[in-house]
């Protein structure tokens, strides 16, 4: 999917909302696990539900990968469902992959031509060459980390050298691997007001921002200090909509709390 595909079902939806698939298996309905694949019951549940006012999917692979086969089957299950029946929704792979070439080259090989992502997240700190493989293939794309909202965030991201913060150095020496056509950049919503530095360095990309709903986030300051002409932003939430309830209405919530962020956004886009 193309920058101009994305931004065009953006406005068809008058929607931005990621739904993030964290789909932990102790955590979903314990009446699914009578099916066969219950992650994956669960999982097509919510995308069917929450399509309607959702522009991309993003499955946490930690959530699949931690149960062995039987999770990738769920993964790949999930990715061929969306493909097929939702083919509008952009799909991303949170992999936080990051390796010497070779191996950047298997993870984007398993990614893109195995698993069916449209984007894959990915970490910098190995460089230019850990990241180059993931942008070698056409409608694919990277989203690098470049400033997180977790607590640990400070460790690293925010040390200054020469007056420049290492996360704007991430930015500024990232931004020339690949072009606004196939890289966007993951910036976390908690702390909304950076989005306004981010901008003076990428004004153009999109950047997928998780950490509303659950996390705290406001997705008023996202849309504020974030959005650009193309709107420029895929705004995630996870737990707030897939794990709003837990009994059998489980979808039909979810499909309610995606409505009522899917009506903030229209506001906020032009």
């Amino acid at each position: 999917m193309n920058r101009e595909e994305l931004f065009g079902n953006i406005m068809k939806k008058r929607s931005y909302l990621c739904v993030g698939l964290d789909s932990d298996i102790t955590k979903i309905p314990r009446h699914l696990m009578q099916h066969e694949d219950p992650v994956f019951e669960f999982n097509r549940r919510i995308i069917d539900a929450t399509a309607p006012y959702a522009v991309a999917f993003k499955p946490n692979l930690a959530f699949y990968e931690c149960n062995g086969a039987a999770g990738w089957a769920s993964l790949s299950a999930t990715i061929a469902y969306l493909r097929e029946n939702h083919p509008d929704c952009f799909i991303i792979a949170d992999a936080k992959r990051g390796d010497i070439g070779n191996t950047s080259a298997m993870y984007a090989q398993a990614l893109f031509k195995g698993l069916g992502a449209d984007a894959v997240t990915v970490a910098p700190y190995m460089g230019e060459d850990s990241v180059s493989p993931f942008l070698g293939y056409e409608g694919r794309w990277v989203a690098l980390l470049a400033l997180t909202s977790n607590r640990g965030a400070d460790d690293f991201q925010y040390h200054t050298e020469g007056g420049e913060r290492l996360f704007e150095k991430v930015l500024r020496q990232s931004k020339g691997w690949g072009t606004e056509e196939n890289m966007m950049y993951v910036v976390g919503a908690t702390r909304a007001e950076m989005l306004a530095d981010v901008r003076k360095i990428v004004p153009l990309h999109f950047l997928l921002v998780p950490g509303i709903g659950a996390q705290g986030g406001s997705l008023r300051e996202v849309s504020s200090y974030g959005m650009n002409e193309k709107c420029g932003l895929l705004v995630n939430s996870s737990r707030a909509i897939i794990f709003a309830d837990g009994g059998d209405r489980f979808d039909k919530v979810a499909a309610d709390k995606a409505a009522e962020v899917q009506s903030e956004m229209s506001r906020y886009l032009p």
